[in-house]
């Protein structure tokens, strides 16, 4: 059936990616790598918030609407037109066994009535509700518990105040209220409040929609190799998953800002299970045994790309170099020991974190990560990560500034971690350890940082450039 689902006006690419995963997540029934039946109202844009969506049940629209972050409500749509005239002719032809049982005498009512892009002063309201007259409720109005909630939509044809192009004709829409979202979870977890954060500390709401795109709930295991200070986990947590974190920075994950002010706190504050274990790990080199495959349900991170903080991978001239390898520190300094590291570019860190997540994730577990762009002619390169064992299901792009976006990608496990595939990672894993050594043996950190390897385009030998795109597939 089709439903008019209504969105906040945020973060737009974000929105259908977000109902999608939901909707896979409470409906075993619809696949995963899968996208559902969309429609726009006539004459709107895909950025207007009023999209038409089929679900094949009313409660699969509750179960999305309670969980996700930027669905404002969702609608069976009774009537829709240009004008009231039009929007009578619509309700009255609507099957009348879909109407009656919510205008029976012995129920109760509300009528809300919203206009996107303008603010309705108590008297439009009332006027619009008036126009409703021909609608048979028996019931009576009850404002604050009604039995059923029906909301009058439409969208200003101005569109001044909205951020969009102004639209040529209005479109009205009534219907019956299905569900509604509550967005006062974002002010309960909001970074001000928060009371152990980093300086790459991501937001509430962003980490609220990774954990939706990943299909987090209760009984899965989550993983965020770049912990930092949590907040991914925390809201993995609070929808009830089992979590683990990594983090190069052992004062991160051991010590925070003392006994009373670290991740663990962050948990602590908002009464959520603690993580399984925090690890000072290498997302380069794995704390995992050589044999353990297939344990985690989805690896949710925000990998360093330097904007604000650069890579680090475990390292420094000597261990690079082999002069001091493995790396072993003496019993009496273990304790104040903070491991030296070197430059990791965005490149390699790529393929290490799909490397791991191909191998550690199970069949349908989720990768969310970010993956930073340049933004070229007001367009992006459309050429993202592969690999193998994932299906990329959603690409969500954020616009950080003029120049530069991320995108948030979105893989599905689809395919088991072959020992052809780790026979591959682990040549491409010695091919970059190579080149890094031979910059640093060059003096020349930023060619280490931003280019590590000359790519294959088209059977030419090129130096990958500063920007920071992905060429070529995994293999």
């Amino acid at each position: 059936m089709w439903y008019l689902c209504v969105f906040y006006h945020r973060l737009l690419e974000y929105r259908r990616p977000e109902v999608e995963s939901l909707a896979g997540l409470f409906d075993a029934s619809i696949d995963s790598t899968a996208t559902l039946q969309w429609s726009l109202p006539v004459d709107y844009h895909s950025d207007s918030p009023f999209h038409l969506v089929n679900l094949p049940s009313e409660e699969l629209a509750q179960s999305i609407a309670s969980r996700s972050i930027l669905v404002k409500g969702i609608y069976e749509i009774w009537g829709e037109g240009r004008n009231f005239e039009e929007l009578e002719e619509a309700i009255k032809s609507y099957p009348d066994d879909r109407k009656l049982p919510y205008l029976t005498p012995g129920s109760t009512f509300k009528i809300n009535v919203d206009s996107f892009g303008k603010a309705l002063s108590s008297h439009e309201q009332k006027d619009r509700l008036q126009k409703l007259s021909f609608i048979p409720f028996e019931g009576r109005v009850n404002l604050r518990n009604p039995e059923h909630k029906f909301c009058l939509m439409d969208n200003d044809v101005c569109g001044s105040n909205n951020g969009l192009a102004p639209i040529v004709q209005s479109r009205i829409f009534f219907g019956r209220e299905v569900a509604v979202s509550d967005r006062k979870l974002l002010q309960t977890y909001q970074l001000k409040s928060r009371k152990y954060l980093g300086p790459t500390a991501m937001d509430a709401e962003m980490a609220f929609l990774m954990a939706n795109l990943a299909q987090v709930k209760p009984g899965k295991l989550v993983y965020d190799p770049f912990v930092g200070t949590g907040s991914i986990l925390v809201a993995a947590a609070h929808f009830g998953a089992m979590t683990m974190g990594a983090d190069i920075d052992i004062r991160v994950v051991r010590d925070g800002r003392g006994p009373d002010c670290n991740v663990w706190s962050n948990f602590k504050q908002y009464g959520l299970p603690m993580p399984i274990s925090l690890l000072r790990a290498d997302n380069n080199l794995p704390p995992w045994r050589s044999g353990l495959k297939e344990v985690f349900d989805a690896i949710i991170c925000d990998p360093p790309y330097g904007v604000r903080a650069g890579g680090r991978k475990s390292g420094g001239r000597k261990l690079l170099k082999g002069i001091i390898d493995p790396y072993t520190v003496p019993d009496d300094k273990r304790t104040g020991h903070i491991p030296s590291t070197a430059p990791y570019s965005l490149v390699e860190c790529v393929h290490d974190l799909l490397d791991r997540a191909a191998k550690m994730l199970v069949i349908g577990g989720r990768l969310v990560y970010f993956y930073p762009i340049l933004r070229d002619d007001n367009s992006i390169d459309t050429t993202f990560p592969e690999h193998p064992c994932f299906k990329l299901v959603a690409v969500c792009e954020q616009i950080l500034s003029f120049r530069y976006s991320r995108v948030l990608l979105t893989m599905v496990k689809v395919a088991p971690y072959t020992e052809d595939i780790e026979l591959a990672a682990k040549m491409k894993h010695l091919e970059f350890r190579e080149n890094h050594v031979k910059w640093l043996e060059e003096g020349n950190l930023h060619s280490a940082v931003f280019s590590p390897l000359e790519t294959q385009v088209n059977g030419v030998s090129e130096k990958s450039s500063s920007k920071p795109k992905y060429r070529g597939k995994y293999v």
